[in-house]
């Protein structure tokens, strides 16, 4: 799988994510400082979240200090549907009733230990296709219009 990450600071959990999804054989195409430099969340994150809908990348992992800015600067963009997960249910209540294609982490409360839950659950879990959900998602589609 393709996945954009994007990071407006370089953390330790950063590296371990990226790791990670390596270790998982994704393709990971990184937005965000090679050092001790910071960058503009909201920037940072339409780079990596903007090529989900254009197709670019099958889904994208977005960090910010809380992850709340992320995820709200994710969802402005027409096709995405970004969830913050802070923990491993959450993620998998995101794919299944959402079908979430944008993960919003934190940097400040995610732990390697939780990360790797959370990763479990979001790429073990499909998006449903039961009548109910499905009109969910149309909801949301017609929202974008």
């Amino acid at each position: 799988m393709n996945i954009a990450v994007s990071t407006d600071e370089r953390t330790p959990l950063v590296k371990e994510l990226i790791n990670e999804l390596n270790k998982r054989n994704h393709n990971v195409t990184y937005f965000g400082p090679k050092g001790s430099e910071t960058v503009d969340w909201p920037v940072i994150t339409k780079q990596a979240a903007s090529l989900v809908p254009r197709g670019i990348v099958d889904e994208a992992i977005v960090m910010c200090w809380t992850g709340t800015g992320a995820s709200i600067a994710a969802n402005k963009i027409k096709g995405v549907r970004a969830a913050l997960c802070c923990d491993a249910e959450t993620a998998k209540g995101a794919r299944i009733w959402n079908h979430a294609n944008v993960l919003a982490l934190s940097l400040n409360t995610t732990n390697n230990k939780i990360l790797k839950k959370i990763l479990d659950a979001w790429f073990s879990t499909p998006y449903s296709a039961d009548n109910w959900n499905l009109k969910q998602i149309k909801h949301i589609k017609n929202m974008e219009k």
